[in-house]
C-alpha cells in the first residue's frame, strides 16, 4: 500500500512562508491523483490543492489561489505544497493524500475525501497575526 509521511509544518507569522513535503513510498501504478487537505478545529476537512499525476495538471482552492502551489518531484517521490503569504485563517492540520483509479475530472479539491484511500498522519501549520 502507498505510504505517506508529511513534514515541514510549523509556526509562522502572517505573511510568512512554509513548504510542506510528503514523502511517498510503495508508490503504485494505479495512483493517479495526489493532494493536500487541511482541517481546522471544529471544521470539516477541505481540499487545498490536487495534482493529476498522469499529466501534472493541478487544481487549487479559491481561498489559497495565488498563494499556494502544489508540485511533485518524481525522482524523490515527494509531493510539495509551497505556501506563501500565509494568513491566520490558514492555521490547520495539513494532510497529504493519494487516490487510485481516479480520472482527471475527479482529481479536484472538491472531490469527496472518501475517494482518497491513502492518508498521511498530518503536519500542523499555525499562523499568528
Amino acid at each position: 500500500q502507498v505510504q505517506l509521511v508529511e513534514s515541514g509544518g510549523g509556526s509562522v507569522q502572517a505573511g510568512g512562508s512554509l513548504r510542506l513535503s510528503c514523502a511517498v513510498s510503495r508508490f503504485t501504478y494505479s495512483t493517479y491523483c495526489m493532494g493536500w487537505f487541511r482541517q481546522a478545529p471544529g471544521k470539516e476537512r477541505e481540499g487545498v490543492a490536487t495534482i493529476y499525476l498522469r499529466d501534472g495538471s493541478t487544481d487549487v482552492a479559491t481561498s489559497v489561489k495565488g498563494r499556494f502551489t502544489i508540485s511533485r518531484d518524481n525522482a524523490k517521490n515527494t509531493l510539495y505544497l509551497q505556501m506563501n503569504s500565509l494568513e491566520p485563517e490558514d492555521t490547520a492540520m495539513y494532510y497529504c493524500a493519494a487516490a487510485s483509479w481516479i480520472n482527471k475530472g475527479s482529481c479536484t479539491v472538491g472531490t469527496d475525501t472518501s475517494r482518497f484511500g491513502f492518508w498521511g498522519q498530518g503536519t500542523q501549520v499555525t499562523v499568528s497575526s
